[in-house]
């Protein structure tokens, strides 16, 4: 069965589906929008674009919401409050409730992935996350003691029992095959966490972890061909950063 089923009695034929179709799985034939067999890759801009609903994506539950638009939310105040963002190492304990968790991973859901794939895989930690973390630390207070330029970065740390997580009550991990279509999901997902008073760290070094430790591969069960492409602490902030920290001057290139 095709993805995309039209409904004839309610299709217009504006052809606006076909002009915005990136796949070219649509075309005009004898009056009617028709589709190719087996070239949708199911992005819906066909669904989302057409102007009498007349579009069907049979593999989803179609519930015909409305967009909104980003100009719904000022622009000056966007920007600033991406400038004002700080990662977060201190955490309170409280916990996260579930209906903003549930937000979070709804943003990186809908992130942009590469011919929408949709190939990003979400790993939250829960009851596991203590055991985690203690591999990682017991894999740093060894790697401490070996001779090599790492250690002695190392060094500088005190590898205490929460090093990765800071105490923070909730840690998602986020894998995939495209370190491009993970990192924009984080960013989604980070967005959508410090819009509702979450602080965000992205602990690289669980990330460096994840490729070393097979105890730790095993935990997260990631399939065939998979990596982790951000592991994101968050919680409510224990501190609260009271101005902009500066930035060196922008750099582009003008071609």
């Amino acid at each position: 069965m095709n993805s995309i089923q039209i409904d004839a009695e309610k299709c217009s034929v504006c052809s606006s589906c076909i002009k915005d179709c990136p796949n070219s799985f649509l075309f005009l034939e004898d009056g009617m929008i028709r589709t190719y067999e087996g070239s949708c890759m199911e992005c819906g801009h066909c669904y989302a674009i057409c102007p009498q609903n007349a579009i069907t994506m049979t593999n989803y539950e179609c519930m015909d919401e409305a967009t909104v638009p980003m100009t719904e939310i000022d622009s000056e105040t966007l920007l600033e409050a991406m400038r004002s963002r700080r990662t977060i190492r201190q955490f309170k304990p409280d916990p996260v409730e579930e209906e903003k968790i549930l937000k979070i991973l709804e943003a990186g859901r809908y992130s942009p992935t590469g011919a929408n794939k949709q190939s990003v895989s979400y790993t939250i930690l829960g009851s596991r996350q203590d055991e985690a973390e203690e591999i990682c630390v017991n894999l740093f207070r060894k790697g401490k003691k070996l001779g090599s330029p790492f250690a002695s970065f190392l060094k500088r740390f005190e590898i205490t029992d929460n090093f990765f997580f800071k105490g923070a009550p909730l840690v998602i991990v986020v894998s995939s095959k495209s370190t491009v279509d993970g990192g924009l999901a984080s960013s989604y997902m980070e967005l959508m966490a410090e819009s509702m008073g979450l602080g965000v760290l992205y602990s690289g070094f669980f990330v460096m972890c994840s490729k070393m430790s097979r105890k730790l591969k095993k935990i997260l069960d990631l399939e065939k061909g998979e990596e982790v492409v951000t592991c994101m602490v968050i919680g409510y902030p224990r501190v609260k950063y009271q101005r902009i920290v500066p930035r060196r001057d922008l750099t582009v290139k003008k071609l």
